[in-house]
């Protein structure tokens, strides 16, 4: 069987519908905190689990049976993330896991400048440790969320943010189709997988080119000071971590850690993956 965390939500859920085509649904298993809110997974007949990683119980639980393990990573940062992503491991090692594939990142890495991409490091040394079979997805940066730094500039048409890099926006979809595909077994990595990325690294002013011409309107590229960002960030109400949190995406793609173009992504969906003009006008639509 093959069991997915966090799916739910957006990688996790579009990886379950992909494996979902391909396989009879009492071929996998899902590990959600809610349960109610997989319901219609289970009238499809996947196997619904509670499983929360605060709970290590629940994990064991939900992990039975599984031939192979997509761990999701979770939405957190630092000590919080590493310490879930412990209970998690733990837990499909207790449970007999044949083999744990994680969602990484692209910049993992113990010295990157972006928090999460650190957490995502330690996060493969301790499923090295384990001795099980493993998989580090390292995926792109996802599209989403330049399309949510973007989102003040589709109605004032400046995109006003700190310097920044070339960065390798990657859409969920196509990361959740290479993810089923290796669940699968049509492809096998040990260890961190190639770079999973888009086909083109772009920066912001790269960006305010194709969203003009995405939509016909003028997009100018406002270099923001890092301070003044925060300062913006933080009168909207973002707490203090997390406007950090976001400054150091900038940091991170100025230092060059998410400009790796891969054409392994291609290869596993037997295409090229969406570029950011079509993910843009996709969710502009909306």
């Amino acid at each position: 069987m093959i069991i997915v965390t966090g799916a739910t939500g957006k990688l996790g859920r579009r990886t379950v519908e992909r494996l979902l085509e391909r396989v009879p649904a009492d071929r996998v298993g899902v590990s959600v905190r809610d349960p109610r809110k997989a319901r219609e997974l289970a009238d499809r007949g996947v196997r619904v689990r509670q499983g929360s990683f605060d709970d290590p119980a629940s994990l064991a639980h939900a992990f039975e049976g599984a031939e192979k393990l997509l761990l999701v990573s979770l939405d957190r940062t630092g000590e919080e993330c590493v310490t879930g992503h412990r209970a998690a491991i733990d837990a499909a090692v207790t449970a007999g896991a044949g083999r744990i594939l994680y969602t990484s990142q692209m910049g993992a890495a113990h010295d990157s400048r972006f928090q999460a991409c650190r957490d995502h490091a330690r996060t493969e040394d301790m499923l090295r440790a384990t001795g099980l079979p493993w998989t580090a997805l390292r995926n792109g940066f996802y599209a989403s969320s330049a399309l949510q730094f973007l989102e003040s500039a589709r109605h004032t048409g400046d995109i006003a943010l700190p310097a920044d890099g070339p960065v390798t926006w990657t859409g969920h979809d196509d990361l959740a189709e290479a993810t089923a595909a290796i669940l699968l077994g049509d492809a096998r990595f040990e260890g961190a997988t190639p770079p999973l990325t888009a086909s083109a690294a772009l920066d912001f002013g790269d960006v305010a080119e194709i969203a003009t011409r995405a939509t016909g309107r003028p997009f100018t590229r406002t270099v923001v000071p890092d301070g003044t960002f925060r300062e913006q960030v933080l009168a909207h109400g973002t707490p203090a971590p997390i406007a950090d949190l976001l400054l150091s995406i900038f940091a991170a793609a100025r230092n060059g850690e998410f400009t790796a173009v891969d054409p392994t992504l291609a290869e596993l969906i037997g295409r090229q993956p969406a570029t950011f003009r079509t993910q843009l006008e996709r969710a502009w639509a909306e």
